[in-house]
């Protein structure tokens, strides 16, 4: 179990103990403008590890749990991105659904470079899920790659126990 101990946004994590750590409205430029794709993420990390994960997504009444060696569940139901569906057996970049919370994220030179060859790969770039895209790659809905740039440890420490324990 986490003591009760809430990071902010603007603290370094300690690599000892357990803390939660809280993103209250992850997406807020979804939320501010009215887009229904932002969501709450709380992270369990252990001795700077995370261990447990969830993303609430209070618009669609959806809550993915990712536990450490317990996998993922979504409202209770366990979850797998590695379903046999059509998309989530894709092999290859030019046959997979990307996802990225904005291309403007990746900063000038190599990285947008690179950003933007990854976008001609794939068989279409979306935008604009926030911690959405993270959950339904989890449960192997639709999307095959989630990249990201620029994020803070509030924004990705629930994300990881969900995606991996989800077989991501």
């Amino acid at each position: 179990p986490c003591p009760i101990s809430i990071l902010p946004y603007s603290l370094s994590l300690p690599h000892t103990h357990a803390y939660r750590v809280l993103d209250p409205i992850d997406g807020t430029k979804s939320f501010i403008t009215g887009k229904p794709l932002f969501g709450t993420l709380i992270a369990c990390l252990k001795n700077g590890t995370p261990i447990i994960g969830i993303v609430d997504q209070c618009v669609l009444n959806e809550r993915w749990l990712g536990i450490v060696g317990k996998g993922t569940t979504l409202n209770g139901k366990p979850v797998n991105s590695n379903v046999p569906t059509p998309i989530a057996t894709r092999s290859e970049l030019k046959e997979s659904m990307m996802y990225a919370t904005t291309p403007h994220m990746f900063r000038e030179g190599e990285e947008c470079d690179k950003f933007a060859q990854l976008c001609r790969t794939v068989k279409r770039p979306l935008y604009g899920a926030d911690c959405y895209a993270y959950a339904i790659l989890a449960s192997g809905f639709g999307a095959d790659i989630v990249v990201e740039a620029d994020l803070g440890l509030y924004d990705y420490c629930a994300l990881v126990p969900v995606v991996e324990g989800a077989g991501g």
